[in-house]
């Protein structure tokens, strides 16, 4: 399989024929033209739309606005993928939430062959990361397993015999699995979810509300924690003890060969790793315990795994 990161840096998906591909997140829009060399050209940021039920509509008309400006005298796009936060069908087009966007029940394939004159593939932001991973990065060599996006959220993407799970959308949402019955309040309305613990943005959360400090972000709770700080070290603690008891539920279901930890947290490298491989090789005494690894696809991996499924659209 081709590098993601040749010389330069900048991200390919191989030989074939030139895509768009738009990443939708909670705060920006990434989209890139990738050439028929698999080259990402032109990456560009925009912001996302405003939170509400018409946001989803209004994804569709910044991609149908971004087009002909990521084009411009390329050879033209033979499709474009297009990746989405929230409970998204890969297989119909069909988004039954966002969270973090405000829609519901957004027909997104309708909403497209309205609007572009392309054929779109449309996935999973965190499936289509995953996709990417399994094609390019961690997971290249291997059939069975998750891939877990520890940012704002957590979310996974799950694949068994080469093929991503699905589960009209809902496949990989471990982030809204309880894992502590009774803990923090998560933003889905239940209690003790492992997102509401575990995430980055939960642990800043946590030790702020514990110390009456306003650290910004997970990575100055690691530095606290590594400078010996009680509370900080207690937070993550905590974090990776919940984060172990979900993964050895994964592991005991499917058995995968490999698990890839992405997202901002994963940014701790073996501060992370080291002890979430250390628990759940204790914990788990009757199956084996999978390879452990850190997402390597890059920062663009959601792009690079849009542009995958654009090519598998044609």
């Amino acid at each position: 399989m081709t590098d993601p990161r040749p010389e330069g840096g900048r991200p390919t998906i191989g030989v074939g024929a030139p895509v768009l591909a738009f990443d939708v997140g909670g705060t920006t829009i990434k989209a890139a033209y990738l050439d028929s060399d698999g080259m990402a050209q032109g990456i560009i940021r925009v912001p996302s739309p405003d939170f509400g039920p018409e946001s989803g509509r209004a994804v569709i008309d910044t991609v149908a606005g971004l087009v002909g400006k990521l084009t411009g005298e390329r050879e033209a796009p033979v499709a474009i993928g297009l990746t989405l936060p929230g409970v998204i069908d890969d297989e119909t087009g069909f988004a039954t939430w966002a969270e973090n966007l405000g829609w519901r029940n957004v027909d997104f394939a309708a909403l497209a062959a309205e609007k572009l004159s392309q054929p779109v593939a449309i996935g999973h932001d965190v499936r289509a990361a995953g996709t990417a991973e399994m094609a390019l990065g961690a997971g290249r060599g291997h059939r069975t397993a998750v891939m877990v996006a520890l940012g704002t959220g957590v979310s996974a993407a799950v694949f068994v015999n080469g093929r991503p799970v699905v589960g009209g959308g809902y496949a990989g949402e471990i982030g809204h699995a309880v894992v502590v019955p009774g803990g923090e309040t998560c933003v889905c309305g239940n209690l003790g979810c492992l997102e509401a613990i575990s995430s980055a943005a939960s642990i800043a959360r946590r030790y702020n509300r514990a110390t009456g400090c306003e650290v910004p972000g997970s990575r100055e709770v690691v530095e606290a924690m590594e400078a010996g700080d009680p509370v900080a070290t207690a937070v993550w603690n905590s974090a990776i003890d919940a984060l172990v008891m979900a993964l050895s539920h994964v592991v005991s279901l499917i058995q995968p060969e490999i698990i890839i930890l992405g997202g901002g947290l994963a940014e701790a490298r073996e501060r992370l790793l080291g002890p979430v491989r250390e628990r759940l090789a204790a914990g788990l005494r009757y199956v084996p315990t999978p390879k452990l690894v850190r997402a390597t696809a890059g920062e663009d991996a959601g792009l690079l795994g849009a542009a995958l499924l654009a090519r598998r659209v044609m």
